[in-house]
């Protein structure tokens, strides 16, 4: 089983900068990769960014590029979203996941297994 804890939400101005952490506990070999998603009120959850754990490989949502990074620490505890130029778009609740069942694409939310409750951006404009 594996935990996932999200923090650093936050209301900011656009053109602000947030850091989003994960923390991760429970077995490491339960996922094979990470990723970001969001929700906005009324819209559907959609993957901003995903990293494996093994490969190194990332990707991120066109919406995010140039402006978001993912990243974990050398332990693999945490996982973080730093977040740079903020725009109003970019509010929502902020989702960590964890998978290991390769399903779909890596914004399919059937693609994960675990999911944190989540922690909520707000960008005034």
């Amino acid at each position: 089983q594996v935990q996932l804890v999200e923090s650093g939400g936050g209301s900011v101005q656009a053109g602000g900068s947030l850091r989003l952490s994960c923390v991760i506990s429970g077995y490491t070999g339960s996922y094979y990769y990470l990723a970001w998603f969001r929700q906005a009120p009324g819209k559907e959850r959609e993957g901003v960014a995903y990293i494996h754990i093994s490969a190194g490989t990332i990707y991120y949502a066109d919406s995010v590029k140039g402006r978001f990074t993912i990243s974990q620490d050398n332990f693999r505890s945490t996982l973080y979203l730093q977040m740079n130029s903020l725009k109003a778009e970019d509010t929502g609740v902020y989702y960590c996941a964890a998978g290991r069942n390769g399903i779909g694409t890596w914004y399919s939310l059937r693609s994960y297994n675990y999911w944190g409750q989540g922690t909520q951006v707000t960008v005034s404009s």
